[in-house]
């Protein structure tokens, strides 16, 4: 079992940062990608980037490439989403989850999944 927990979600103005954090308890992480996702209301969860937690190769969506990062700490066992310059359409819920495949990028492909966060962006 591999309990994930997010947080760091609020209300930004556009234009502004959050950083979000994963913490991962349970199983260890070695061998797998920690994946993000969101959800706008209404909308279907969609991929937004995943990491590996050996090597810390990451892969964006297009639509968050070169204002989000990821990157995780393998000591403290958590994994960030840092957002910048924020849009208003990227509200939404934010999810974190693992997968064993290192290029999942569906949501079938994770198994376990946190609680989500809400990430709300002001115009």
């Amino acid at each position: 079992q591999v309990q994930l927990v997010e947080s760091g979600g609020g209300l930004v103005q556009a234009g502004g940062s959050l950083r979000l954090s994963c913490a991962a308890s349970g199983r260890t992480l070695s061998s797998t990608t920690m994946g993000w996702f969101r959800q706008a209301p209404g909308k279907e969860r969609e991929f937004v980037g995943r990491i590996t937690w050996n090597g810390g190769g990451t892969y964006y969506a297009d639509s968050v490439k070169g204002r989000f990062t990821i990157s995780r700490d393998k000591a403290k066992n958590t994994v960030y989403l840092q957002m910048n310059s924020l849009k208003p359409e990227d509200t939404a819920v934010y999810y974190c989850a693992r997968s064993v495949d290192f290029y999942a990028t569906s949501i079938s492909e994770y198994d376990y999944w946190g609680q989500g966060t809400q990430v709300t962006v002001s115009s």
